[in-house]
C-alpha cells in the first residue's frame, strides 16, 4: 500500500485542489523587465489615493467608534443607503435592506454558492467565462456545465435548447453571467437576449446571478439596461436575478468593497452565510466609500477611468493590427479592460506562452476560461494596466514569441 504524501484528512475538494490558472502566472510577472497584459489589474493611474485617504480620515475624525467597531453583517447603512441610490440611478429601485455589502464581488459569489449548491447541484455558465466562479464552484462540488457565447454574448438558443434536451433534475439551479464586457472576452450581451435569458429564467426557475464589475466602464456606445434592472420592470422576473457589484474596477482593488442586490430571501440566506464567513466588511472603508458616494466621487473617478483605457485600448488594438496585420482576429470591446484575440498560426496558446515568457511578455491563455480544459487559440490581453511604452513593447515581443513559435 502506498504511502500517502501527507498524513491529512482533506476534504474530498481539497485532496487534489486546482489553483486560479492566473495566479499561478503571478510568478512569471515578477521576473526582469516583464511586461504583463495578463492580470486584470486596474491601472494604478485610476486611483485617487488622496481622496480615499480624506474619505478614511474624515470618517474616523466623525465616527470613530463605528469605524473601529464590528459592523451589522449586511453593511453599515449609510453605505447600504448610497448604494440603495446608486442602484436607482441604473435603472434597478431596491430599498436599502436589498443591498447587502461583501468583501469584494468574489465573496459575493461564494455567499450565493453556499446558499445555492450542493454537491452534484447543475450550474450553468457562459463560455469563455471567469474562472474564480468555475473554481468556487467546483470546490462546493457543483456539477458545472459550459453554454457557448458568441460577439453578442451568450448564445440564447443555445441555452433554450440545452434547457429543452435537459432532464428537470439536471436543470440549473444557478446561471452565472458576466453580461457587460465580459472577462474574458470583452463581449456584451445583447439587448434582446437579455430579455430572452430573463424569460428562460422565469421559465425554467433560474436564478440568474449577474456579475458587473465592468458594466460602467463603457468607452462607445449606448448603456444597455443590467439584467437587474430588467427584471424590476415586471414582476414575474424579479425572483430570478441576483446583482453582484465592486468598487475594485472604479475604485480600488484594495479596499475589498462590492455588493450584491437582489431577492431579499436569497440575500438572508447570505447574510447568514457571511456571519460565519468575516461577521461584517471592515466599517471604516465603508463609511469611506459612503462619504465618496455621497461626495460624488464616482462618476468623476469613473469618467476619469474611462478616458484612461479607451486611449489604452486603441493603442493595443492598433499595435496588434500594425504588428500582425490580416492574422489577427481581435473583438473590439465597447469597454472593460480586455482584448479576445487569435492569431493564425497559433492552434494552442498555452503552447505558445513559453515562447511568450522567453520574449518578456505575458497573457492568458484561452483554455484558462473554458469549462472542459480543452486547448484554445485564443489570448486574453488586458491593456489596463500597463503604460503607453509597455503596451508598444509588449505587442513587438509577442510578435517575435509568436515567429519564435513557427521557427521563425
Amino acid at each position: 500500500m502506498s504511502t500517502p504524501v501527507h498524513p491529512y484528512a482533506f476534504a474530498p475538494a481539497m485532496r487534489e485542489p486546482q489553483g486560479s490558472p492566473i495566479r499561478e502566472l503571478f510568478p512569471y510577472m515578477s521576473l526582469p523587465d516583464m511586461i504583463s497584459f495578463a492580470g486584470g489589474y486596474p491601472s494604478p493611474a485610476s486611483f485617487d489615493a488622496t481622496a480615499l485617504q480624506d474619505a478614511a480620515a474624515k470618517v474616523m475624525a466623525t465616527h470613530p467608534a463605528q469605524c473601529l467597531q464590528y459592523g451589522p453583517t449586511e453593511g453599515m447603512p449609510a453605505l447600504r443607503q448610497a448604494l440603495a441610490a446608486l442602484m436607482a440611478e441604473r435603472g434597478a429601485p431596491l430599498p436599502p435592506e436589498q443591498v447587502v455589502v461583501t468583501s469584494g464581488s468574489q465573496q459575493g459569489f461564494d455567499l450565493l454558492v453556499q446558499a445555492f449548491v450542493a454537491p452534484g447541484t447543475p450550474v450553468w455558465v457562459e463560455t469563455p467565462t471567469y474562472p474564480a466562479a468555475v473554481q468556487a464552484l467546483r470546490l462546493a462540488g457543483a456539477a458545472v456545465r459550459a453554454i457557448p457565447s458568441d460577439q453578442d454574448g451568450l448564445c440564447v438558443q443555445a441555452l433554450a435548447t440545452m434547457l429543452a434536451d435537459c432532464p428537470e433534475a439536471e436543470r440549473p439551479r444557478l446561471l452565472y453571467l458576466v453580461p457587460t464586457f465580459a472577462n474574458p472576452s470583452g463581449r456584451t450581451l445583447a439587448l434582446a437576449r437579455r430579455r430572452a435569458v430573463l424569460a428562460l429564467a422565469a421559465q425554467h426557475r433560474i436564478v440568474v446571478v449577474e456579475d458587473d464589475p465592468y458594466g460602467s466602464l463603457r468607452f462607445d456606445g449606448e448603456p444597455l439596461p443590467s439584467l437587474l434592472s430588467l427584471a424590476a420592470q415586471d414582476p414575474a422576473l424579479t425572483p430570478w436575478v441576483i446583482y453582484l457589484g465592486s468598487f475594485s474596477k472604479t475604485m480600488a482593488p484594495g479596499l475589498r468593497l462590492g455588493w450584491m442586490a437582489g431577492p431579499a430571501e436569497i440575500l438572508r440566506r447570505a447574510v447568514i452565510a457571511k456571519q460565519v464567513c468575516d461577521l461584517c466588511t471592515s466599517p471604516w472603508l465603508q463609511l469611506a466609500m459612503a462619504s465618496c458616494l455621497v461626495d460624488g466621487l464616482l462618476p468623476r473617478q469613473t469618467a476619469r477611468i474611462i478616458d484612461l483605457y479607451r486611449h489604452k485600448r486603441d493603442l493595443m488594438v492598433q499595435a496588434l493590427a500594425d504588428a500582425f496585420g490580416p492574422a489577427l482576429r481581435c473583438e473590439t470591446p465597447q469597454g472593460g479592460m480586455f482584448l479576445w484575440c487569435e492569431i493564425d498560426g497559433v492552434a494552442d496558446a498555452a503552447s505558445l506562452l513559453p515562447h511568450a515568457i522567453a520574449a518578456r511578455v505575458m497573457y492568458v491563455p484561452g483554455a484558462s476560461f473554458g469549462v472542459d480544459g480543452q486547448r484554445s487559440p485564443a489570448l486574453r490581453l488586458s491593456f489596463a494596466t500597463a503604460s503607453d511604452a509597455q503596451i508598444v513593447e509588449g505587442v513587438a515581443r509577442l510578435r517575435r514569441a509568436v515567429m519564435s513559435s513557427q521557427g521563425g
